[in-house]
């Protein structure tokens, strides 16, 4: 049995009277020992996967260090999927939420892990072709966007994880204003850009539960059918907002092959997966929602993911962090600023 000093961060997180806790909360857990594998860390919440014998959950807690007072909320995470996931049960289930300075000095809580496969950079090879498995893919992620969209929020008492009046307005000002925080070069047409998202902003005709990256390597699929969607990861940033912003960062990650270098992993980009625009069409059958303004939404989730890469940059080039990957990703911010043009002015979709 490995002692304290062998567990992964035991510096910050006591594992043994974590261990206690769960067998104390969870029946049925076997008799083995926890085995602890660390999935992510750095700005984001550290994500740890538990195995007891045949029994997992996945641990989420905020990153070590001083962090802003309302970031990292992982009550509200806890509490958003506590109240969705009986009605959409591809959220994980959670199993508690715990704030004990005995175990670690954050709060934390912990899920169920959803069993499956994440594509991420290629496809598993007993999926088969990407010709074969790419439609069913392209159909079942927008059935799953729509299912979530569907919730009543207000019913499941969701109503105060976000401020729907002004949420597409507050979204373009914020991002435009976290570009500003973090510009380093001059790059072409993006006051063109700034300037149009502000005066072309759509109506939000209604509102819905947003996940807020909704994109294929968020998605858990059956291993053995890569058509059914077992689990949808990752709600640190869901809210209540227009259900628009979700589909249309969902068809910017979604590439395709005539794509410059995004700075993203991409595997739609292959033979069978619907287009963007085939998406699109698939979203508002399904949906039965008006996609006149997609144009809009894809180049702002292309405008924020250019910031998003910006952000890395901007740490490289000030000289805080030597990771080289970051030093090139002048390239793609550049090439996401142009696809967002080329977005709003009907030349993508």
């Amino acid at each position: 049995m490995k002692t304290v000093n062998q567990l992964m961060d035991h510096e910050h997180i006591n594992w043994v009277r974590l261990e206690m806790l769960v067998r104390e909360t969870i029946q049925g857990i076997p008799n083995d020992t926890m085995k602890i594998k660390k999935f992510s860390e750095g700005y984001s919440n550290h994500t740890y996967l538990l195995t007891i014998g045949d029994w997992e959950a996945v641990l989420r807690r905020p990153p070590f260090g001083e962090i802003p007072a309302k970031a990292h909320d992982i009550k509200r995470e806890y509490t958003i999927l506590s109240r969705l996931h009986g009605v959409y049960p591809l959220a994980p289930k959670p199993y508690l939420y715990k704030e004990d300075s005995s175990i670690m000095g954050r709060h934390f809580y912990l899920m169920e892990k959803k069993q499956g496969v994440v594509i991420n950079q290629s496809i598993p090879e007993n999926y088969g072709s990407s010709e074969h498995i790419g439609p069913s893919i392209s159909k079942s992620i927008i059935n799953s966007l729509v299912e979530l969209q569907q919730v009543d929020y207000k019913k499941v008492n969701l109503m105060d994880i976000g401020m729907p009046e002004g949420f597409l307005e507050r979204q373009v000002h914020s991002w435009i204003k976290r570009y500003r925080l973090f510009k380093t070069d001059e790059m072409a047409g993006v006051e063109e850009l700034e300037a149009w998202l502000i005066n072309n902003m759509p109506t939000t005709d209604d509102t819905t539960m947003v996940h807020n990256d909704f994109k294929l390597n968020n998605l858990v699929l059956d291993p053995h059918d890569p058509g059914v969607i077992k689990g949808v990861l990752d709600w640190e940033m869901a809210t209540i907002g227009d259900p628009m912003s979700d589909i249309g960062a969902l068809l910017t990650y979604w590439g395709e092959a005539s794509d410059p270098d995004m700075g993203i992993s991409v595997v739609t980009n292959q033979p069978g997966f619907f287009t963007r625009r085939e998406m699109a069409e698939r979203y508002a059958q399904v949906s039965g929602r008006d996609i006149t303004d997609i144009e809009y939404y894809v180049a702002f989730s292309f405008y924020k993911l250019a910031i998003i890469l910006q952000q890395l940059y901007y740490r490289w080039k000030k000289g805080e962090t030597d990771d080289v990957r970051f030093s090139k990703m002048i390239i793609p911010i550049a090439n996401l600023f142009d696809l967002a043009n080329l977005t709003r002015t009907n030349k993508i979709l």
